[in-house]
């Protein structure tokens, strides 16, 4: 029996003014790859911010347990600390700041968390040279200031990495193919499916099947008007493509009930 990773029963959460997520329910076990997908403003990124604990959202209601503890009452480092992370639609630049120093402080920020030894800078340099060498990724990239000047790919590359070294339990990658050619994306997929393994899990955010079909996820799931209306596999990604969002739309409730008997 797959053990339990995320549980999110009934969540709502909202900005000032407006509601976003309205009463949203998401059980992911361990080894899990979940696909979300959904028309633009649904508030599929808002999700991912709420879980990762971005303050500019307000919980109102529902609940959401990682690893068994309430997710919600944990600050943001305490969840990354605990096996979260949050690959993000448009990654941060930082100027004066080398990736790998910032690697470095993020690996043992994590290990001094989970009361490990730290990495002095040559057990690091090893370990960071080993990862980077996986997913192809040169040392002059690593010595370049973080995302300063980085196309999209590379980008997107570096935040593989930053999976790799933090080997987080559950990885949120927000359209992670966002602004990406095709060649561009294949490589991201293929960085990404280097790093599954039994105990890790992902929640895929995508507008497009062309980085699922790379991933093959077990779970696709169709999020509109907060909450998700209808699961299946792989084939209702492709039915998405073909047809497009609008019978969701127009039949919401009727479509959602359907969708999950397919494999409820």
């Amino acid at each position: 029996m797959s053990e339990s990773l995320l549980k999110v029963k009934n969540l709502c959460a909202r900005v000032p003014e407006k509601e976003i997520i309205k009463g949203l329910n998401l059980t992911i076990n361990k080894g899990e790859v979940h696909a979300l997908m959904g028309p633009n403003g649904a508030g599929k990124s808002t999700l991912s911010y709420v879980l990762a604990g971005k303050p500019d959202y307000e919980v109102t209601a529902g609940s959401a347990e990682f690893k068994g503890q309430d997710l919600l009452a944990l600050k943001p480092e305490e969840r990354a600390w605990l096996g979260l992370f949050l690959s993000m639609q448009a990654p941060v630049a930082i100027s004066g700041v080398s990736c790998s120093s910032f690697l470095k402080h993020a690996v043992n920020a994590k290990r001094k968390a989970q009361d490990l030894p730290e990495l002095d800078a040559a057990e690091f340099l090893k370990l960071l040279r080993s990862k980077a060498k996986e997913l192809n990724i040169s040392g002059e990239m690593l010595k370049r200031e973080m995302n300063v000047g980085f196309s999209g790919g590379e980008k997107k590359r570096l935040e593989a990495l930053q999976m790799s070294l933090l080997e987080p339990a559950l990885a949120i990658l927000d359209e992670t193919d966002s602004g990406l050619d095709v060649d561009a994306i294949k490589i991201v997929a293929e960085s990404v499916n280097r790093l599954r393994t039994k105990d890790t899990s992902l929640l895929v955010i995508t507008h497009h099947v062309k980085l699922l079909t790379y991933l093959q996820p077990d779970y696709v799931h169709v999020y509109a008007d907060g909450h998700i209306i209808c699961s299946g596999d792989m084939s209702l990604a492709q039915e998405i493509e073909n047809n497009g969002y609008t019978q969701f739309r127009s039949e919401e409730r009727r479509v959602g009930k359907e969708c999950r008997s397919r494999w409820s």
